[in-house]
């Protein structure tokens, strides 16, 4: 014989029956004030034609779209679950199923998705015209990489040692204002205080180009002019006693070299234009309510 599980007579705060009674007797007093959280499926205010995305999907959503304020992670969320529901909508009207089983791990409606975009996005490659006529008006990015040979003290100190990077500071403003007066003296200060392997070749770092060292002291020797910094360099390291020896802009690469780059490029944003007007489509077929309230509150 199975036993019921005995109910305990535990009384709420302001009353002096079990909580059952007490139940049973409120059950009616909220029965015209609509839904409650409790009990309830999640709250909803987007919807594409009559399908409703809830807040509890467009929160599991939000965990691949981070942004530095939830209202925004929540705004590309949203929107990418539009963007699928229009798309499986039509693959739904258009009758597409999955040309054959494939692979890779995508499901059948994303291979379906996969499928509509390819027959509405036609391969339109663009000629040798047009990618002539953006090489010659884009001519700033197509040149080869700027590079700078430089020499280096380093000064090391750890990065929470405020008491060590203060007194690295004072030395390199210390040995800038000797080399401002002696700059024949560098390879020998840099033999004897640098604490870079490089000291044993007078702190030459050699040609370097921007993004082969650390990117906050990549940053700022790439402003710097030919000769001694007037300041030292700060880094993860330290501090650095800097001189520019020689600069070089990159030179201009010729058409043939960035042909395929172009084209490539030129062939990706119009993909990305035709799918835009083809979900602005699908939005008119498909009308969707709540969106734009979402993304207002992101901005």
């Amino acid at each position: 014989m199975t036993t019921l599980p005995r109910i305990l007579p535990i009384t709420v705060i302001d009353s002096t029956r079990p909580v059952p009674v007490e139940a049973h007797h409120h059950q009616h007093d909220t029965i015209d004030l609509g839904p409650r959280s409790l009990g309830q499926p999640p709250p909803c205010s987007l919807y594409v034609a009559d399908t409703a995305i809830d807040e509890q999907a467009i929160a599991r959503e939000m965990q691949f779209h981070r942004a530095m304020r939830p209202e925004q992670s929540r705004a590309d969320a949203a929107r990418a679950l539009v963007v699928r529901e229009l798309l499986r909508r039509e693959v739904q009207r258009l009758g597409l199923a999955r040309p054959q089983p494939a692979a890779s791990q995508e499901t059948d409606e994303e291979a379906c998705i996969q499928q509509l975009i390819e027959q509405v996005l036609e391969d339109r490659v663009p000629s040798q015209d047009d990618c002539r006529r953006y090489y010659e008006q884009n001519p700033q990015r197509f040149r080869g990489p700027d590079r700078i040979r430089v020499r280096h003290i380093l000064l090391a100190a750890a990065a929470d040692d405020v008491a060590g990077r203060l007194k690295a500071r004072t030395r390199a403003e210390q040995f800038i204002a000797q080399l401002q007066a002696q700059p024949h003296l560098f390879a020998d200060l840099a033999a004897r205080h640098s604490q870079c392997p490089s000291r044993s070749e007078g702190g030459e770092l050699g040609w370097l180009q921007r993004g082969q060292t650390t990117p906050e002291f990549d940053r700022q020797v790439f402003r710097l002019r030919t000769g001694l910094a007037g300041f030292p360099v700060e880094s993860r390291w330290g501090y650095h006693v800097v001189m520019v020896d020689d600069q070089q802009t990159g030179q201009a690469l010729g058409f043939e070299q960035v042909h395929t780059q172009i084209r490539e490029y030129l062939e990706l944003q119009v993909r990305q234009r035709d799918l835009q007007h083809f979900l602005l489509e699908l939005r008119e077929r498909y009308p969707v309510q709540g969106l734009d309230e979402i993304e207002a509150q992101a901005e």
